[in-house]
């Protein structure tokens, strides 16, 4: 896997800086993403109906998260587009900007008693156009931070694109474990769930102003290609790889949305408190994010189709006994029960780390951006973003363990997969 490459040091700087004012946008438009998750549970009482049960109206907010998956298709579609015809920078710096208008929309998001079955449509609505943004996200910085990335150290590299995907999902977490210090619960119900809307679009403004100085990474003869960005030209000399790069990414979106975003729910099934839950997630949230470029590097080592065989075979044989068995068994335990979470998403992380870069590696440049984004916001919005509001479903029927079942049934899929992944990459990215 290692590519000899001598960089100047100038060069290797402006390279590892570029990576950096990539990953910063990235941190941003997944920590507005993710906020949602994190104050679910304070504001689906303001923007349902107070006639619906308790689990109705968690059905619905959660039906809303993964609604906003299959906007997800669309964006990396239309970013992608952008992308490989008019340059990976200008198509971060929009996706960017729809971010914090929808964020600043969402904190502005009238309550039910303020204009009725209004409210849940709205919520829906400003929820699609952030969805609309994240999936434009994913596939162009994937793109950008694999071409950008030093040779042979480019999963050590291309995987600060999870370090900054779950560093929103922590400060999402970690947000909410503060504002819980400092406001009561009632207090985040009555209108505190507006704030941290509020600062993710203020963020995102930032984030906005460092992405304008980014490099781009797209040659002109790529750009000028007729087919560049095509879906005509992905579905006709690509699409073999297209369901390949599905098949995994729907495994590994399941288990990650199964880990980092319903664990949380889970956790507090088992009976513990809203509080102790945050901080259990956030806790292992901090671990999963810090082990990325450690997996990443081990990725520069053994390949990319090692890695996800590992990821794939390891979960499918571990979640059940640990989600299932094992957390159940020591409830009483906070700690060991984050050991166990911290467990699972390491092993996540074969998968994690690479999501992008094995992905990248699979597409030419001149459809690489749509390629990587919209394999993925497919798998994502069929089992990635649905994985909360089915395992509720599951529960909702009294069978909650047949949906890990179900994750376990993917994981093989996603192994059958990666063992038709080639041990060298299809493509290496062109160089700067």
């Amino acid at each position: 896997m290692n590519e000899a490459h001598t960089y100047h040091p100038h060069e290797k700087r402006n390279r590892v800086m570029a990576i950096v004012g990539a990953a910063s946008g990235n941190l941003v438009e997944w920590f507005d993403f993710y906020i949602y998750a994190a104050f679910a549970i304070y504001f689906q009482h303001a923007l349902t109906a107070p006639d619906m049960s308790e689990s109705a109206k968690a059905i619905y907010v959660w039906g809303v998260f993964a609604a906003s998956f299959f906007m997800r298709p669309l964006g990396s579609w239309l970013f992608g587009w952008i992308g490989d015809t008019y340059g990976r920078k200008k198509s971060m710096i929009i996706s960017i900007t729809l971010m914090a208008i929808s964020s600043f929309l969402f904190a502005a998001l009238p309550t039910y008693d303020q204009v009725g079955m209004l409210a849940p449509f709205l919520l829906l609505a400003v929820r699609l156009l952030q969805g609309l943004s994240v999936g434009g996200e994913y596939g162009t910085v994937a793109t950008y931070m694999s071409e950008v990335a030093l040779k042979g150290e480019r999963g050590f590299y291309s995987s600060f694109q999870y370090v900054t995907l779950s560093g929103g999902q922590l400060l999402a977490s970690l947000l909410g474990v503060i504002m819980l210090a400092f406001m009561s619960k009632e207090e985040l119900m009555n209108g505190g769930w507006r704030i941290p809307f509020i600062i993710g679009g203020v963020v995102a403004i930032l984030s906005f102003f460092a992405r304008r100085h980014l490099k781009e990474t797209l040659s002109k003869d790529d750009s000028k290609k007729e087919e560049s960005g095509s879906l005509k030209e992905l579905f006709r000399n690509n699409w073999k790889t297209f369901l390949l790069v599905v098949g995994y990414t729907s495994a590994g979106s399941l288990t990650f949305y199964v880990l980092t975003v319903y664990s949380k729910t889970y956790i507090t099934s088992l009976g513990f408190s809203d509080r102790i839950a945050g901080y259990m997630m956030t806790i292992a949230l901090f671990v999963f994010m810090c082990a990325q470029p450690l997996f990443g590097m081990l990725s520069d080592r053994i390949g990319r189709r090692a890695s996800m065989m590992w990821f794939s075979a390891s979960c499918a044989v571990f979640i059940y006994p640990v989600m299932v068995i094992a957390m159940r068994h020591f409830s009483y335990s906070a700690i060991i029960v984050t050991l166990l979470l911290i467990f699972l998403m390491m092993l996540l992380s074969f998968y994690t780390s690479i999501s992008g870069l094995v992905k990248a590696e699979m597409f030419p440049p001149h459809i690489r951006a749509l390629g990587v984004g919209f394999a993925y916001a497919v798998g994502n919005a069929i089992f990635g973003g649905s994985a909360p509001a089915v395992a509720l479903q599951f529960k909702g029927m009294g069978h909650e363990n047949t949906f890990f079942v179900y994750v376990i049934i993917m994981l093989i899929i996603c192994f059958l997969c990666s063992m038709k992944l080639p041990k060298q990459p299809k493509y290496l990215h062109h160089d700067l």
